[in-house]
């Protein structure tokens, strides 16, 4: 029995099975990194985009939001088979929650498209923590109101900066700027996860990033049994029961059928 195997075993074995994902389960679909080479922080100063520049000239924010925006999404990005195969494993009972570090919304994609395989009913707004908060949404500064990023980005590219609420609010990208703090009540929620799982799975990720790096360890030290899905060395690799080198488009759908028995549904 291969590493694979083992851990397909364990998650079947498992009570509660957690999922960390990072910018390296995106990729394939197409959007882009934020660090590394060719990543978004060597095209754009990343010290643009911080809170205390939204609070100083939100319009000019917006502006360069925009831009931001366009690089990441111009292109149409849809899950892929890695998001697909985690939101399968969820369905099919393996998996209790994803805790993502990105903003694409791409998890939140996949539950939408899976279909249910008669496995539990479970609800993405509940299963899926976003970290940093999402790319596609946009909340206002006075009433805390959410609302679809798209008609707010579609008025600042026709002049309308900074983008405001009815409620006269100006309107902020729903993600957590430079200089913000995460929301309290995702990372209680992650750690909490982190902290009770029988198995963590660290998906796509650096773990150079905290709080969210530090989910893996804390897993570790409760006794979980953590994987390291990634192409690169990361510094949780030495606590990881496995650490499984490979495409995540090819992991994951492999780790499906070990634990399952059965080939991924597809949309």
């Amino acid at each position: 029995m291969d590493a694979l195997e083992r851990l397909a075993a364990d998650i079947r074995d498992a009570e509660r099975v957690v999922a960390l994902t990072g910018a390296g389960i995106s990729a394939p679909s197409g959007v882009p990194t934020f660090r590394g080479e060719g990543g978004v922080w060597e095209q754009f100063d990343a010290g643009q985009f911080t809170s205390g520049r939204f609070e100083r000239d939100p319009a000019g924010f917006w502006n360069d939001r925009l831009t931001l925006q366009r690089a990441m999404f111009g292109a149409p990005v849809e899950p892929n088979v890695a998001h697909e195969a985690l939101c399968a494993l969820e369905r099919a009972g393996h998996l209790e929650a994803i805790v993502t570090q990105n903003t694409d919304g791409l998890h939140l994609g996949a539950a939408a498209a899976v279909p249910d395989g008669g496995g539990p009913d479970t609800d993405p707004a509940e299963s899926v923590v976003e970290l940093h908060g999402n790319a596609h949404r946009v909340v206002c500064t006075a009433c805390g109101g959410r609302a679809d990023a798209a008609p707010a980005f579609e008025r600042v590219a026709a002049g309308e900066t900074p983008p405001r609420c009815d409620c006269g609010g100006v309107y902020k990208p729903d993600v957590v700027l430079f200089g913000e703090t995460l929301s309290h009540d995702s990372l209680e929620r992650a750690q909490t996860l982190a902290r009770t799982c029988d198995v963590f799975l660290a998906i796509g990720s650096s773990l150079v990033v905290e709080p969210a790096a530090s989910l893996p360890r804390l897993a570790a030290r409760n006794g979980a049994t953590v994987a390291v899905f990634t192409l690169e060395e990361t510094p949780v690799d030495g606590v990881a029961t496995v650490v499984h080198r490979a495409d995540v488009t090819d992991a994951l759908p492999d780790l499906y059928r070990l634990v399952t028995g059965r080939e991924q549904p597809r949309p």
